[in-house]
């Protein structure tokens, strides 16, 4: 695509968005990598590379090797801790100035949106900062501090402080069911958008994948900021050619112009 192509299609973004009364977002990996946040699958590496990740990411596994599991978010975690929101984070951000209680929903675990100063985040697939009780003793979910918890490293996670079992981090697995309160919250702001921009998702992970078909089918009008040709492509309005740190300021640059 040209530039003139490119910086055209800006434009017709930035004027539906001027426009618009009720614009939501959703992001996929594609954000969080910008910021060096490996993709769920790109986190297996060095001394994990032997690992199938989808067998690291179940319940199954955790409770036949805890210790395995709780190790790997451990190092998953300590990735994502170094990192820090980009400027298609930002953007999206400064966005939500320009659209008070802006709905975004993410499928990524880590916290960088709100690093950056979006308020308004609905966690699809959970917090990996997070942990909870596996068995969710007091309720879903039990969020347990685990800051405030002193147990030997060495044999695995450390035990829920109210059932003595578990605790694990507060992420989706493979085989679980989103948060209802996220799902139906997403849901709901996909059905009543007139835009939904969809940045840096491959749209292959269900059910976030279904979400951009759900807005369009209620009318809304879908613009797909991604370098990829995903499996939104298809169904979006507009597709903005790269990474969301690129393109993410010259649509908002455009917005105010």
């Amino acid at each position: 695509m040209s530039d003139d192509t490119q910086a055209a299609r800006i434009q017709q973004a930035a004027e539906r968005l001027r426009n618009s009364r009720k614009p939501v977002v959703l992001t996929g990996a594609g954000v969080s990598k910008e910021s060096g946040v490996p993709t769920f699958r790109d986190a297996v590496d060095g001394l994990w590379a032997q690992y199938d990740p989808s067998q690291l990411a179940t319940p199954t596994a955790f409770m036949n090797n805890p210790k395995l599991v709780w190790d790997w978010y451990e190092y998953r975690r300590s990735m994502i801790s170094v990192a820090r929101p980009n400027l298609g984070h930002r953007a999206l951000a400064d966005l939500e100035q320009r659209f008070p209680h802006l709905p975004l929903i993410t499928q990524n675990v880590d916290d960088l949106h709100e690093q950056a100063g979006s308020t308004n985040v609905i966690h699809l697939h959970g917090n990996i900062a997070q942990s909870k009780c596996f068995f969710n003793c007091q309720g879903d979910p039990t969020l347990i501090d685990v800051s405030t918890l002193t147990w030997d490293k060495e044999n695995g996670p450390p035990a829920c402080p109210h059932c003595g079992r578990w605790v694990r981090p507060n992420v989706v697995w493979f085989g679980e069911i989103l948060p209802a309160d996220q799902l139906q919250a997403a849901t709901i702001a996909s059905r009543q958008a007139d835009i939904m921009l969809v940045v840096g998702t491959s749209g292959l992970v269900t059910p976030a994948a279904s979400l951009p078909g759900i807005a369009r089918s209620a009318g809304a009008f879908i613009i797909e900021i991604n370098p990829d040709y995903s499996a939104i492509t298809r169904i979006a309005d507009i597709k903005l050619d790269g990474p969301s740190g690129e393109v993410m300021p010259h649509l908002l640059a455009a917005l105010d112009s």
